[in-house]
């Protein structure tokens, strides 16, 4: 069960709890104190200055310092987290980064955060802190026999922070662990049939239709690239559909995710390395899946209809193969030549049929493509899209929920790359501007006059350690972005 959050007006001095969180700046002069910070402070006679001197603290975001009382407050121990300089204490993205704390103070019960969402001076500061503090205190640890995840039961925020915001926070932190969670599992517990299963609680705790189809059905309809990406494995593919309808909806939307629980490469095998991280292939169809779980709480005025490609790509005698060509819903024909580029061809089939929905935008997520890491390292995704204000839309939801995004071009002179001998397109083309290519690849089956986005999330999918409030493994990246970007449609 993830941490309560409570609020109180106690003063942070006066406040009995395991451990008692206040913030400090940096600064040209030094370290300085919050308001809060200097009242402990002045408490313990200067004791919490004293210390933070005496082992050279800098505050640089992400730092914490723990110090013990001693029976000289109600609060056991002071953690001091560093929230960088004080005249940029406004982004949002420091009060999450502070969820750090919690992983440093995973063996308290009771942890109190005085004030640190007051640094945010458009309000937004509790919703903020509450993820971070959730999201930091986030364990996987289902399948160890001793089990050390976070033993925090409470958290509680001083000075009347909001409720509402709180709420809010705890909401995007839940559906952001629901990714993760999903991403996280081993390939031999979430399959295609077992995510549906998941996809299928989660609409009925959510209140949202679901409907799977299988791969006979799937076959029937024409979702070609599914069909083919998943008919090596015993493990059949899917095809998920969740959809959230509220009264007099003002828009529709539709989210896309690649659920490819498992990347073998197929006959164009991967080595061993490349293969260790795989499970996290479906780390796209997880934030779709999160995102929609948290709708029926947040309650956005906008239709959003959720698509999953779910598929396990292994080798078998009856693995598509290198030169094979495959119909696609919809009736374009594609070109097999690499079988590890097997993403693009389950999103091709999603796209086409999202463009027959009359939707107002269309967003992709997927673990793509290696080439964005090359370009925009680990920790942020590649958006590519064919409408400029959406391009701007999701840019300023992904600033707002903290995540990491950076336009990319369309050239429309490197499709010459994707031009097939015998089908209407290949699947890859040179190994130079690879994330582009696919990008490329998607935009053919995107219907005309369709605005769509798509974010390449390969890098920050996955962390290789734990930073500020992310947790090494599957992060559940885009969850909240697609979340900010849904609740900027309905405003």
């Amino acid at each position: 069960m993830p941490p309560l959050i409570t609020t109180s007006n106690d003063a942070p001095e006066k406040v009995s709890c395991d451990a008692l969180v206040v913030g400090a700046f940096a600064g040209d002069g030094g370290v300085s104190l919050s308001p809060q910070a200097a009242a402990v402070d002045a408490a313990l006679e200067g004791g919490l200055s004293d210390h933070l001197s005496a082992t050279s603290f800098k505050a640089n975001v992400g730092n914490v310092a723990i110090v013990p009382t001693l029976g000289r407050l109600p609060a056991r121990s002071i953690a001091v987290v560093g929230l960088g300089d004080e005249q940029g204490a406004g982004r949002l993205e420091i009060l999450r980064s502070a969820g750090v704390v919690a992983r440093k103070l995973g063996d308290n019960a009771t942890v109190v955060a005085s004030s640190l969402h007051s640094i945010d001076r458009d309000g937004d500061g509790a919703s903020a802190a509450a993820e971070g503090f959730l999201l930091g205190s986030y364990r996987f640890t289902q399948y160890k026999s001793k089990p050390q995840g976070s033993k925090i039961e409470r958290i509680m925020f001083l000075d009347d922070a909001s409720n509402d915001a709180i709420q809010r926070g705890s909401v995007l932190a839940e559906a952001t662990t629901l990714a993760r969670d999903l991403t996280n599992e081993p390939a031999s517990t979430l399959y295609p049939a077992t995510l549906a299963s998941r996809a299928q609680e989660v609409a009925d705790a959510a209140g949202l239709e679901c409907t799977v189809l299988e791969e006979d059905e799937l076959a029937e309809r024409g979702f070609g690239g599914i069909v083919a990406v998943g008919r090596g494995s015993e493990n059949p593919p899917r095809l998920i559909e969740l959809r959230y309808t509220p009264h007099a909806a003002s828009g529709k939307v539709i989210l896309i995710g690649k659920g490819i629980t498992f990347d073998s490469g197929g006959l164009s095998l991967k080595d061993a390395k490349n293969m260790e991280t795989m499970k996290t292939d479906m780390g796209g169809g997880a934030a779709v899946i999160g995102a929609m779980s948290a709708l029926s709480r947040l309650r956005p005025n906008v239709e959003v209809i959720g698509l999953v490609a779910a598929a396990e790509n292994v080798p078998s005698s009856h693995s598509v193969k290198p030169g094979d060509v495959i119909k696609h819903y919809g009736g374009t024909t594609s070109e097999v030549l690499n079988t590890d580029a097997e993403g693009r061809l389950v999103l091709a089939d999603l796209l086409a049929y999202a463009s027959e929905q009359g939707a107002d935008a269309v967003v992709d997520a997927a673990t793509l493509t290696g080439s964005i890491m090359v370009a925009l390292g680990r920790k942020a995704i590649g958006l590519f899209s064919n409408n400029d204000a959406l391009k701007e839309e999701l840019c300023a939801a992904a600033t707002s929920a903290g995540e990491r995004v950076w336009p990319m071009p369309l050239y429309d002179d490197y499709r010459s790359e994707l031009d097939s001998e015998v089908a209407d397109i290949k699947n890859v083309g040179s190994r130079w501007g690879g994330a582009i290519l696919a990008a490329l690849f998607l935009r053919e089956f995107v219907g005309k006059d369709v605005a769509w986005a798509h974010l390449d999330i390969a890098g920050p999918a996955r962390a290789e350690s734990d930073f500020h409030e992310v947790a090494k493994g599957g992060t559940g990246v885009a969850t909240r972005t697609l979340l900010a970007w849904i609740e900027g449609r309905s405003s």
